[in-house]
């Protein structure tokens, strides 16, 4: 994520001013003034000092200046640099880690596992928290097998390595014998099984091109349907949490505020794509604010999301909340839950 600012581009006094900023507002949701930082953080400065290195920031973009208000609140710019520069993450405590270890540890079921996963980060953050299932695209593709449901329709079962099975019903246009689904079911895992879903949708037609015209048909129906049948869509896409401790923040005693944030949760495809947005920092970690979100819905909030991996799949989980969220301890808990997950996953 590209930066227009680096941290030489602010002095030692405007750091320190900003950081006090930024550190009051999100704790207290109140507009900061110079004289609630010279009494409790510098005392050396006057007020009038304290205000002209406001100012400064302001001009710069940091800060903003509420009309009704003496103090300044940060920007998201001025978020941004604290998150990357004057922020002091905490360090999760031993208890609060073997708290989540036990908590998670009792759901040995992947899908029971991302549930709590979700439930415990919204109770610990007091935000809104999402996991995503495992994205099935970098998946390989084991074996499927076809189940006569009715005359006219099939039950096709694909495992994937990781563990996962994926069902989808198929129509046909008349009875298939069990032989020839057998058979059919064998030809096709012969050419596809190791292969991820993105591959088999690629290359599928050129691997059954030379059977196409068997007699049941369905290697053609195959060909027709590879698009839904190997999509890397998620049998269930989300697991949401914690929407009533999201709307307890003061942001949201604006009924406006309170329909955006209703709206954001009830378009799980808008929160699939902000939870796949990438960083090029190297972190394990990727932190938006505000209008960094390309969703206009997301602009005032902050999203703070990690992967975690299993079995060579991987998914998804983060806290979605007020820009004036707290990052010092929101990013080590996301951090720390997801290599948790991972964990627990794979030794399942």
């Amino acid at each position: 994520m590209e930066r227009d600012f680096t941290t030489e581009d602010l002095n030692r006094r405007e750091r320190e001013i900003l950081k006090h900023v930024v550190y009051n507002y999100i704790r207290t949701a109140s507009p900061v003034g110079s004289r609630y930082i010279s009494r409790h953080f510098e005392s050396n400065l006057s007020p009038a000092t304290i205000r002209n290195v406001m100012a400064d920031l302001e001009e710069q973009g940091f800060l903003s200046h509420p009309h009704t208000s003496a103090g300044r609140i940060p920007t998201d710019r001025g978020y941004r640099y604290y998150v990357d520069y004057l922020m002091d993450i905490e360090t999760l405590t031993e208890t609060e880690k073997q708290a989540i270890e036990e908590h998670l540890g009792y759901t040995p079921d992947p899908n029971d596992l991302l549930r709590e996963t979700s439930k415990l980060l919204s109770k610990i953050s007091r935000q809104l928290s999402v996991v995503s299932s495992p994205h099935l695209s970098s998946g390989v593709f084991e074996k499927l097998e076809l189940i006569p449901i009715t005359s006219s329709r099939l039950l096709v079962v694909m495992s994937i390595r990781s563990g996962l099975v994926r069902t989808i019903m198929m129509e046909v246009g008349s009875e298939v014998r069990r032989e020839v689904l057998d058979r059919i079911s064998s030809l096709l895992n012969e050419r596809i099984s190791g292969l991820t879903l993105q591959e088999i949708r690629d290359t599928f037609v050129e691997r059954v091109r030379d059977v196409s015209d068997e007699e049941t048909g369905l290697v053609r129906l195959f060909i027709e349907s590879v698009g839904s049948l190997f999509s890397d869509e998620r049998d269930e896409k989300l697991h949401i949490s914690g929407t009533n401790a999201l709307i307890e923040q003061p942001e949201f005693v604006d009924p406006a505020n309170f329909r955006s944030v209703i709206e954001l949760i009830e378009n799980e495809d808008v929160i699939v794509h902000l939870l796949e947005k990438h960083d090029d920092s190297g972190r394990s970690y990727v932190i938006s604010i505000g209008a960094e979100n390309d969703e206009a819905r997301a602009r005032d909030y902050s999203i703070v999301t990690a992967n975690y991996e299993f079995n060579g799949v991987s998914g998804k989980l983060g806290v979605i909340g007020p820009k004036r969220m707290n990052y010092s301890k929101v990013i080590p808990l996301v951090d720390h839950v997801a290599r948790a997950v991972a964990r627990l996953l794979n030794a399942s």
